[in-house]
């Protein structure tokens, strides 16, 4: 499984084109000592970096690629309210009051995005609002139950719609129930990382690109090392998810089982008439269904639809990506069946088994933090879990050992395995979503 080959999903990123990139950060040739040694520079990183520094730390960021070229620098770009998982696993394990505790963490995880943008004048195309939509009568019934639940245990209001009422939150023939809220929303993602890499290395940090960590050594400090330097230091922060075990198989094989690398796609056309822009989404909202195999989408700030989804869990590019990605988005908005496309990427984000963010210390390295397990819901959790482990590396660990009570799993088949019967698992949600169970 050659993760790195994931690099020609980026050559036609909408991202990419529509933002700039500075200079590349030198890579590490020396060996040197730091508070806190990070490991990863996406949003999970970067966030720690930043929030360390602020703290008076000394902070040095090891990026095997480039700044936010992973999930950071490719997502959806939608910040979400929540978890992946939901509130079930939440509720079950860790009961009401802390569920409700973690809840009220992922409102402050967009909060936390906006408070960054001021702070740091980060300009990426920042918008409130966000739709959920359900595009079968079973779905629609469903989304009714969750955004009740929602309101009834969190106090979290949306605006629920179903029938031709529809209409007034999203111009398609598709969707049979929808539901707005305000809190959430979205952004341009690269904009985003590399306005906090900015503000990271104005704080202090030291960023080296082109670092991949090979080898971790634990104890009392340690020391993380690339192929031609090393950092030593009293803390670690593990933030590279799905590219840990690509890059340094050793350095954390105890986490590895615990996350799946899954492939996710989008398309991106050309510029639409501003004004039919408004007419498909006049809340200019992000858009996602609730299916298990979900689609989302929504207009950038030069109003191109960036319609994503259609998972790959065996990290094998579909083919025919772009033909299929088209059929999808027309299926949602047939006034766009002439419009064409002119961007086309993906790349991987990290899931866990139950979809539950997988934040904790390595045993027996208890100076050894990690943060992985966003499943799609990261661009917003993962600043949440940049401040956590800065709060915990302070001596403030009350709000990171909540959400580190979590209990995870590995995904079952060991090694070899594992991916194969996550293939046929999704095969039968692919079944579900279709018969609309």
């Amino acid at each position: 499984m050659l993760l790195a080959s994931d690099t020609q999903l980026n050559t036609k990123s909408y991202y990419e084109a529509s933002a700039s990139r500075p200079a590349l950060q030198p890579s590490l040739q020396e060996s040197i000592t730091a508070d806190v040694v990070v490991i990863g520079a996406g949003f999970a990183g970067l966030t720690s970096a930043l929030e360390l520094a602020e703290r008076g730390y000394s902070v040095v960021v090891l990026e095997a690629d480039r700044i936010c070229s992973g999930a950071s620098g490719r997502n959806g770009g939608q910040a979400i309210a929540g978890f992946a998982s939901g509130q079930g696993p939440y509720e079950s394990q860790l009961g009401m009051q802390a569920a409700s505790q973690a809840w009220g963490m992922s409102l402050e995880a967009i909060d936390l995005i906006d408070a960054r943008i001021a702070k740091h004048s980060i300009e990426c195309d920042r918008v409130l609002g966000y739709l959920y939509v359900a595009d079968r009568k079973s779905k629609a019934r469903q989304l009714e139950k969750d955004m009740r639940e929602l309101q009834g245990k969190y106090g979290f209001e949306s605006e629920f719609l179903s029938g031709s009422d529809v209409c007034r939150h999203i111009d398609s023939p598709l969707y049979q129930a929808s539901a707005f809220e305000r809190h959430s929303g979205h952004l341009h993602p690269l904009k985003y990382g590399l306005g906090l890499a900015r503000a990271a290395i104005a704080a202090g940090v030291k960023i080296f690109e082109k670092s991949a960590v090979i080898k971790l050594d634990r104890g009392s400090s340690v020391t993380a090392h690339t192929a031609q330097g090393s950092v030593k230091a009293s803390y670690c922060v593990l933030a590279g998810n799905y590219t840990l075990p690509e890059y340094g198989p050793q350095v954390a094989p105890e986490l590895a089982s615990r996350i799946m690398p899954v492939g996710t796609y989008i398309i991106g056309t050309v510029p639409i008439d501003p004004a039919i822009a408004k007419q498909l989404i006049p809340s200019n909202a992000s858009v996602c269904d609730n299916n298990f195999v979900l689609d989302y989408f929504r207009f950038s700030a030069d109003h191109r639809l960036l319609f994503g989804g259609r998972v790959s869990y065996t990290t094998l590019t579909p083919p025919r990506l772009e033909a299929i990605m088209k059929a999808r988005m027309m299926q949602v908005f047939p006034q766009l069946a002439n419009t064409p496309i002119e961007f086309v990427w993906g790349g991987f984000v990290d899931i866990s088994m139950n979809r539950a963010l997988d934040f904790g210390r390595l045993p027996q390295s208890p100076n050894v933090f990690y943060l992985q397990g966003f499943s799609g819901h990261g661009v917003a959790a993962t600043g949440l879990g940049g401040k956590l482990v800065a709060e915990a590396i302070a001596g403030q660990a009350e709000r990171f050992d909540v959400l580190a009570k979590l209990q995870h799993f590995p995904f079952p088949g060991g090694k070899s395995l594992r991916m194969p019967m996550l293939t046929l698992g999704m095969s039968w949600y692919r079944l579900r979503d279709a018969l609309g169970w």
